[in-house]
């Protein structure tokens, strides 16, 4: 049975795949456009590499990843790359405080706070346990039986001593 965590999924990864698709069909024209962004990022990095090349790889992890957030394979890590590999694409795709005209402005805010949304729908599947405890309530459940045990040893050790 198809729970709503796989319905979810799979309707939050369809839009990678298939933009994903269409980005690495058209990374040569993309590239112009994402210069604004990879610039900076591979001086600073002293990368060496052509941004059509970043724009590829921006494109493969979207694909991968969206392939795998709707299979539920890795889904809460293939979220995080997801949203990493989302805010060059909206930062570049997106600058609404660039554009010209009225339209034009109106237009990209709108892509720019659709994106921000996904965002935020990722970071809800990167963090989904899918009803199992997470790390940190473990961790935190580990510390407190952890913290019993030594109070617990240490009044026995007490009690023994001052018999």
């Amino acid at each position: 049975m198809i729970g709503t965590r796989t319905i979810a999924r799979s309707l939050l990864a369809s839009a990678f795949v298939v933009l994903g698709a269409k980005s690495l069909q058209r990374s040569g024209d993309l590239a112009g456009v994402a210069e604004q962004v990879t610039d900076p990022l591979t001086d600073a990095a002293g990368i060496d590499t052509s941004t059509e090349k970043l724009v590829q790889i921006n494109s493969g992890v979207q694909i991968a990843g969206g392939a795998l957030l709707a299979l539920g394979i890795g889904a809460r890590p293939a979220a995080l790359a997801l949203g990493a590999s989302l805010i060059p694409t909206t930062l570049a795709s997106h600058r609404f405080w660039e554009s010209e005209t009225p339209m034009q402005k109106e237009l990209d805010t709108m892509g720019f706070v659709k994106n921000a949304a996904i965002l935020g729908g990722l970071l809800f599947a990167a963090l989904d346990t899918g009803g199992r405890p997470s790390v940190f309530w473990s961790g935190r459940k580990a510390a407190v039986n952890a913290a019993d045990a030594v109070s617990s040893a240490a009044q026995q050790a007490y009690s023994t001593v001052s018999t």
